[in-house]
């Protein structure tokens, strides 16, 4: 049938206890409809009937449908769809989601299959996922080894469809394999909620290629685990026990080799700046205004965090970026104290920078590795903490000396905007993170209402 047969109506909201929307349409004079939960969704629905009407393409007098939205998701799999997903999301994703979609849509295939002859070891066929198909440049664009040629081909074989995302039992089963990590222990909160965005997201784009109305997904009544976003107040070293560490650090590895001494700065950054490990590792000379004396300002607007060689373009470990969550051009500007000021200068006059102004660079020049810095940390703790300190979670990690300095500013009474501001973090989030580490609150709550009540003994 023709599409000057069609006629298409507008969205209209049925008065249901639920809230829904329909879409309705006549094809030679036969009437269709469909119901969605959004004005949003179904306003999309029509529009894609629109514009099949103007195109002059044919609707079929049975379904009611164009050529071009007749349902084609159970011709499609899973992995094919995850391909073609992987390949829209990636020229625009930064490296460390890059990584995430990756591991995502690993995890759902490894869900998402049939059982047939031949099948993979799980390592193997996750090796293969992982390495291989969900990476650009693609398996069709590389050559691949063979034991991974032959479990990808066994993986597009036994792939479900992608249809198969609508019973709610399929999508309950691919969620839940999301909550166990490799040895059947339960997986980190957050990391079961950031592997379900991207399959949401990912279902999104399914339905935007018309092969859902809506996402079947976003439906499921699953529990969603729940994140901790609190600071742990026991990782929160005071300005005395940072001191120590600081002092410790330059003890590591021999003087010549200066293993330690080259990163006291970088650390003592993380202390007193509050910067995160890659603003550091991004910090050059000219981004800094060292006085003789007083404060001085570190200007932030370059990061160099450390996400892998398959994940960024330019197949460095260090991506080269701006800000976390910030556009590309903004920068901020962060006081930093005397105590700093000297521990820069100093840095500066014994190990000079890197070719491109860098200040801190691994021996041979080059962007610090995390693992370097964090072996030299842990041997640090060893030699500053006394043995039941440094069994206990006191600063285990470099990133912990950032909750320091957080703490104690606001320990200190600085107006949460003011940190917020040096941080780079909203006052909501960073109220919301360090609650706990705020000493003296209840002493101070406890002295007021007794005041109240003995005034009236």
């Amino acid at each position: 049938m023709k599409s000057l047969d069609v006629k298409i109506w507008g969205v209209r909201k049925r008065n249901t206890k639920k809230a829904s929307y329909d879409v309705r349409w006549t094809v030679g004079g036969n009437v269709f409809s469909e119901q969605f939960r959004t004005k949003g969704l179904a306003d999309h629905y029509r529009a894609k009937l629109l514009r099949s009407a103007h195109a002059g393409e044919e609707f079929d007098t049975t379904t009611g449908l164009p050529e071009s939205m007749v349902e084609k998701a159970a011709s499609m799999t899973w992995y094919a769809f995850a391909l073609k997903y992987l390949a829209m999301k990636w020229p625009h994703a930064a490296p460390n989601t890059r990584d995430g979609i990756n591991e995502a849509l690993t995890a759902a295939t490894m869900a998402l299959v049939d059982e047939r002859p031949g099948r993979p070891t799980d390592d193997v066929l996750r090796k293969a996922l992982r390495n291989w198909a969900f990476v650009l440049p693609g398996p069709d664009d590389r050559e691949l080894p063979t034991e991974v040629a032959n479990a990808l081909h066994w993986v597009a074989k036994a792939s479900r469809p992608l249809s198969d995302l609508a019973d709610a039992s399929v999508g309950l089963a691919v969620l839940n394999s999301f909550k166990l990590k490799l040895d059947g222990t339960p997986a980190a909160a957050e990391t079961v909620r950031r592997k379900r965005r991207t399959l949401v997201n990912a279902v999104h784009y399914a339905v935007d290629l018309g092969e859902f109305k809506e996402n079947p997904i976003t439906l499921l009544r699953w529990k969603k685990p729940k994140v901790v976003k609190e600071v742990d107040p026991r990782v929160v070293a005071n300005p005395e026990q940072a001191r120590a560490l600081l002092a410790a650090v330059s003890y590591v590895g021999g003087y010549d080799r200066a293993r330690g001494r080259r990163l006291v700065g970088l650390f003592a950054c993380m202390y007193y700046g509050a910067l995160r490990p890659a603003e550091v590792l991004g910090l050059a000379e000219a981004d800094l205004k060292l006085p003789e004396s007083g404060w001085g300002t570190a200007l932030l607007h370059r990061t160099r965090p450390s996400v892998g060689r398959q994940w960024t373009d330019s197949g460095q470990t260090h991506d080269d970026r701006g800000l976390k969550n910030r556009p590309v051009e903004e920068l901020r500007l962060v006081p930093i104290p005397p105590q700093l000021v000297t521990i820069l200068r100093e840095h500066l006059a014994t190990f000079d920078t890197a070719q491109d102004g860098r200040l801190f660079t691994s021996e041979r020049g080059g962007v610090v590795a995390s693992s370097s810095y964090y072996r030299v940390w842990q041997e640090a703790r060893t030699l500053a903490l006394p043995p039941a300190v440094a069994a206990s979670p006191l600063a285990v990690r470099p990133y912990d000396l950032r909750h320091s300095a957080l703490s104690t500013w606001l320990n200190a009474g600085v107006d949460p905007t003011e940190v917020a501001e040096r941080a780079g973090n909203s006052v909501e989030v960073l109220l919301g993170r360090y609650a706990k580490c705020i000493d003296g609150r209840q002493e101070i709550a406890n002295r007021k209402i007794e005041e109240l009540l003995r005034e009236y003994e």
